[in-house]
């Protein structure tokens, strides 16, 4: 049988979006997956996940893009009327208010909240990535970047890039963070020996670091709360 005029009742169990969605949570799914729910249904010759396909390929396959999308382009897609494109439509505007949320938020209080900010920011990452956060005296925040990007397995994040960065933007603390695709929050030896690196240099610098957090679908890991820094 052909993908696309499978229904997606008849597919096995646990690819089933939904489904799959239910026991593994959302950031297993695909963004081609999460679509289809919001889709719901296919048409007589393309199921929803084929339909899905054809919205992000309208969008570029670029989330940002797809949210400046009206209703009326979003229809252009075969198979995508007006129902689902204002319940398409609706969804994309909900994740822009999450993100400026977030974004406006000027001051960190504490390690915890942190973590929330941080695993926003990457959540839609689906290989590990290195970032930092720098702050003032006051806890706000000056500057979020990543640092570099890696495969599904792990990054390499170069000190000179973070130390720099802190001194353009007359950062006084420093919080590191990468996520964990695989959801496991321990970290690593290599995590545990950049840290203690970063630390070393940044007190050279008149720096603080105040925590290097671990971020992924499951939760978060504080190397502060750890009492490892």
């Amino acid at each position: 049988m052909q993908v696309g005029k499978t229904p997606i009742k008849e597919w096995a169990k646990d690819d089933r979006p939904r489904e799959k969605l239910l026991s593994k949570g959302p950031g297993s799914l695909s963004d081609s997956e999460l679509l289809a729910i919001l889709i719901r249904g296919g048409t007589a010759d393309r199921n929803a996940i084929e339909l899905a396909r054809d919205v992000l390929t309208l969008g570029r396959n670029d989330l940002q893009r797809l949210g400046d999308l009206s209703v009326k382009e979003l229809m252009k897609v075969k198979g995508i009327g007006q129902a689902k494109a204002i319940t398409i439509a609706a969804a994309m505007e909900l994740g822009k208010r999450q993100q400026a949320t977030i974004l406006e938020k000027p001051r960190l209080k504490d390690g915890r909240d942190a973590a929330a900010w941080l695993r926003v920011m990457l959540k839609n990452q689906r290989r590990e990535v290195f970032a930092a956060l720098y702050l003032n005296s006051a806890g706000k925040i000056l500057h979020f970047g990543i640092v570099s990007q890696g495969g599904l397995t792990g990054t390499v994040a170069d000190p000179r890039i973070i130390f720099r960065k802190a001194l353009e933007e007359d950062a006084t603390s420093i919080i590191l963070c990468h996520n964990h695709p695989s959801g496991n929050l321990h970290p690593s030896r290599a995590d545990e020996e950049f840290t203690r690196k970063i630390k070393e240099g940044a007190g050279h610098l008149d720096l603080r670091l105040l925590d290097h957090i671990i971020v992924s679908e499951e939760g978060y890991y504080s190397f502060a709360d750890k009492g490892l820094l």
